[in-house]
């Protein structure tokens, strides 16, 4: 397949299914950014190395930026515009508001949504397993202290069964 060729392709994001023609060589990034006009996840580093563009294929964290559009299609997607979709916020969202987990806020679509996936899959025994699960999502503000603050909390109340909402947001932690 000539990577310039263009294909017709369904991605399913969010709970809505967009038909798309896109370049083989497209990003899942591109495609939810310049098609789909979905700009939570955000272009950090354009090579892996930031986590800015992480989103959830098939209930797992990848970087969009890493991804083909192509490869994805017909996978179910989630974005943080579809991470908490009746309007309310998602319990990690809040925590990261509670524990000013942010600062300029470019990374933290990517960490919510790292974040969600981490809590899901069970890596939340301690400061140090959230610090080397989340180690992939860069935070130049170095806000890291309350990131691991307020996913101690959710962890604790999604273990405690007290968390309003699923932790792992929409397809998470299949």
């Amino acid at each position: 397949m000539r990577f310039d060729a263009e294909r017709e392709v369904t991605l399913h994001v969010n709970g809505s299914a967009h038909v798309i023609v896109v370049e083989s060589r497209v990003t899942l990034l591109d495609a939810l950014r310049d098609r789909l006009g979905l700009t939570g996840a955000k272009m950090g580093c354009d090579r892996g190395e930031c986590g800015a563009c992480t989103v959830h294929v098939a209930g797992r964290r990848v970087l969009a930026c890493m991804m083909l559009a192509v490869a994805v299609a017909d996978a179910e997607i989630t974005t943080i515009e579809g991470l908490a979709p009746d309007g309310e916020l998602h319990p990690v969202q809040r925590a990261f508001l509670e524990h000013d987990a942010f600062q300029c806020g470019y990374c933290t679509p990517g960490q919510v949504m790292s974040a969600t996936a981490l809590i899901a899959e069970g890596h939340t025994g301690s400061a140090d397993e959230i610090r080397a699960w989340m180690s992939g999502n860069i935070c130049r503000c170095a806000a890291y202290p309350q990131i691991v603050a307020a996913l101690t909390e959710v962890a604790g109340e999604a273990a405690s069964g007290t968390a309003s909402g699923a932790i792992g947001g929409a397809g998470a932690g299949r």
